[in-house]
């Protein structure tokens, strides 16, 4: 599989920071525009990605597509950096991040997470031809992550998830070079060319492991998932209105089988819940 290159979709986006959402000022706009702008990512199949069509598609965007029609409201996709969506500080520029993004302490400073949506396994992959038998074994090892995620947390050993049902963790191993990427694709790049050549695993989503190794990636698995991460629907700091509406339209999906239904469509399994 190729790597995807990253676009804009639907706006050109400003670097500049902006101020917090007012109350109720986010809401009200989508719902007189009917309009609902979503920030995510081309480059994280099977969440988000562009498919043969040049169009977002992903478990993630169906879900947010869906938050969308329950609003009376189109979907419009734009595509900033991962760090700049964590940042907060919107100011207006996207309503809402469907992005499997884990409500941390850290980024409950700047964002309001409304609803967990999905609970998701973390775990370390290897080149096919790696001996790694377990994850013990990658202890002291060159390790990939995506940069300012939870999975890189993790490694550096201070990974805090406070949303209530998460399953408890422990850190198993610790790198003996930790290695940042721009995506969990770009590590798995590098994890491709060779075992042990630039990386000797990669922690990451156990669905974009198993997407990419559909697509062709020679990696395998290793040992059991480390953590399990709620993820969570994430609006801008300031907008009460926008974020109790959001509870109500995803636990209305949780409720009527329409999170567990993409749940399988995309993975093949229902991760909606923890168990």
């Amino acid at each position: 599989m190729k790597t995807l290159w990253k676009f804009i979709v639907g706006a050109v986006l400003v670097a500049a920071p902006f101020a917090s959402a007012q109350a109720g000022e986010v809401l009200d706009r989508i719902m007189k525009n009917k309009e609902l702008v979503l920030s995510s990512d081309a480059e994280y199949p099977p969440q988000s990605f562009l498919n043969e069509n040049n169009e977002m598609d992903g478990f993630d965007v169906d879900v947010a597509k869906e938050i969308a029609k329950r609003f009376g409201a189109k979907l419009k996709i734009v595509t900033p950096a991962w760090e700049v969506i964590t940042a907060g500080n919107w100011g207006s520029r996207w309503d809402v991040s469907v992005g499997s993004m884990t409500p941390t302490k850290a980024r409950a400073k700047v964002l309001r997470f409304p609803a967990v949506y999905y609970y998701t396994p973390a775990s370390f992959a290897v080149h096919k031809d790696s001996s790694a038998a377990d994850v013990a074994s990658l202890s002291g090892k060159k390790i990939g992550v995506c940069g300012g995620c939870t999975y890189e947390a993790y490694m550096k050993q201070n990974l805090v998830i406070d949303a209530v049902g998460t399953p408890a963790f422990t850190y198993q191993i610790a790198a003996g070079e930790l290695r940042s990427y721009e995506t969990d694709v770009n590590a798995f790049d590098d994890l491709r060319i060779g075992d042990g050549k630039r990386l000797d695993a990669v922690l990451s989503a156990l669905p974009t492991i198993n997407e990419a190794i559909k697509n062709g990636y020679p990696m395998k698995l290793v040992g059991q998932p480390v953590f399990f991460e709620p993820l969570s629907v994430a609006i801008d700091k300031g907008d009460t209105e926008l974020g109790d509406k959001i509870a109500e339209i995803v636990s209305a999906m949780r409720a009527d089988g329409t999170l567990a239904k993409l749940s399988n469509k995309w993975y093949g399994v229902d991760y909606t819940s923890a168990n």
